[in-house]
Order: structure tokens, then sequence, then C-alpha cells
């Protein structure tokens, strides 16, 4: 298991790229009443919708480069940090995808070798993209589109997995928001076998209300999880939470992250670990941005 993984687990199964199904002909979100009472048909529908805008806002979200800092503490029996660690990378667009590059580790610069192993991964990719010829290009189009489409049925489950409850208003940096909380249905059934860990967590949700977009999200692990082949097990109590900003009043992107997991791999010990990942300078990609090599850019400044 490598090293951010256990801590990753809990973000990968509850911030999918996107959950939706067809968007409905009208936005529920501007016929609510301005009184904090929805009906559970009228908040899945909401549901339905923020999910349909996710999958517009995750197209949107390649366009942006950014600094990405993940900060990971290791705890031991009594919860107490025995060691930290942390991880700064760049992130950057690549043949309209965003790819990730090392640039320190412990808020130090990488070390010649390491420098020189991430300009040999982005040279690599570099190449990849670009001798890709019409079929290989046909097939990854194919393989994306497959991803959204597994995104739009998973949302039908999303929404049929919970008994949600509006339990009111809140204003995040200037923008009201609802502020829903789900609790899983004792009565559901999953269709889709990645549905079936959704009864495992419960979360509240801050929505805004003019955009109908995700702002905020707090998940809780109310179960042990297990996990793919290795038999990883999410403990109960794991949590995740989750906050957006809005960019260029055109785009949601990630500002914070923070992740709390107990997890155990096969019969490993337990990985007892918290991380914390920050979001920055944020900037609109340019087709003529020119990748150059992170020696460079220290030599700029």
């Amino acid at each position: 298991m490598n090293r951010s993984a256990a801590s990753l687990i809990l973000l990968a199964l509850l911030s999918r790229p996107a959950l939706a199904q067809n968007q409905p002909a009208e936005n529920p979100a501007r016929s609510l009443p301005a009184a904090p009472q929805l009906s559970q048909d009228q908040i899945r529908a909401l549901i339905r919708v923020v999910a349909d805008k996710d999958i517009e806002n995750d197209k949107k979200q390649n366009d942006y480069t950014y600094i990405q800092r993940e900060e990971e503490h290791k705890l031991d029996a009594d919860g107490k940090v025995k060691s930290s660690e942390s991880r700064t990378s760049e992130i950057m667009v690549l043949y309209g995808e965003q790819v990730r590059r090392l640039i320190a580790k412990d808020d130090k610069p990488l070390s010649e070798k390491d420098a020189a192993k991430e300009e040999e991964k982005i040279r690599k990719l570099t190449d990849k993209r670009k001798n890709e010829n019409e079929e290989q290009r046909r097939k990854r189009l194919e393989t994306d589109e497959k991803d959204r489409e597994d995104a739009r049925n998973f949302v039908g489950e999303v929404a049929d997995a919970y008994n949600f409850r509006l339990i009111g208003t809140e204003n995040l940096d200037g923008r009201e928001t609802y502020v829903i909380e789900a609790e899983p249905r004792p009565d559901f059934r999953p269709h889709l076998k990645d549905a079936k860990i959704l009864p495992k967590f419960r979360f509240r949700a801050w929505i805004d209300q003019a955009e109908s977009q995700w702002v905020k999200l707090d998940a809780e692990c109310i179960d042990t999880v297990s996990v793919g082949w290795f038999l990883a097990r999410i403990h109960k109590g794991s949590r995740l939470l989750i906050d957006q900003t809005r960019v260029n009043d055109e785009v949601w992107l990630p500002r914070h992250v923070a992740v709390k997991v107990d997890v155990r791999v096969a019969l490993l010990k337990n990985f007892n670990l918290e991380a914390d990942v920050t979001y920055r300078d944020y900037k609109k990609f340019r087709t003529d941005t020119k990748i150059v090599p992170v020696g460079e850019l220290q030599q700029q400044h």
C-alpha cells in the first residue's frame, strides 16, 4: 500500500467525479419556498440537479492549474500524532487533462534526483499524448464518456439510498446555501455494485441556492466498509470534510479537504491517519502556456 493510499480511500469512495441522472426540465431550486420546508421528492430532485451541475463543473476544472498541498499525520492508538509529512504538487493541464507534478516534500524543494524523476514522468505523459493516434484517442474518449455515464447511473442510487431533511440555510462566503442531512434508508436495495457502500455512510451537504452546486460536504462512516481485492476495511468513525469555492464566477474548485480514517489492509495492522489537503493559486490554463522544468521555474525566481 503506497503512502497516501489509506487516507485517500474514503475520499475516493465519497467524492466520485459526479453523481448524475438526466436533469429535470426545470431546476427545482428556483421554485423552492424561502422557508426551509422541502419534501423528500423535492430534495431528491434537487440532488439530481446538483449532480448534473457537478458533471458540467468537472469539465471546467480541467481548464485550471493550481498548487495542492497534502499534509498527513499518522496517529497512535490514543489518537495522538506520532509522525507527519507533507507533499506539495503542481497540477498542470496536459493535452486537455490535469496531471500532477510533485514539487516539494515537507515544504522543501525536491532533490535533483527526485525532480528529475518528476520531469521524466511529465515527458513520458507528453510523448504519449503527442503520439496518440485517432484510434487511441477514440478509446480514451469513450472511456471518459463511460465514466460519466456510470456517474449518472450512480446518482439514482444516491438519491434513493437516503432519507433527506432540510435542516436550514447558512451563509457561506456571502452565498446562501441549503443545509441538507442524509441518513441511510433501512429499506434501501442497491441496483449497482458500487452503491452497496451507501448505507455505510451518512452525510450533511451545503448546496448553493443560486448555482444548485454543492459547496460543502461532511460525511461519516457509520459501519465497517470492505473495499477491493485487498480487503481494505474502513472502520466506523472515519470522516471526510470537503469544501469548494467559486472561482472567476464560472467554476467551483476545491479549497480544503480534511480526512480522518481508520483502515486495515488485508492482515496488516491498522492505519490510523489524518490528512489535510489545501488548494491555492488557481490560474486558468492558456493554450499558449509552456510546460517548463521545475529547475527553470526556480531560476526565474
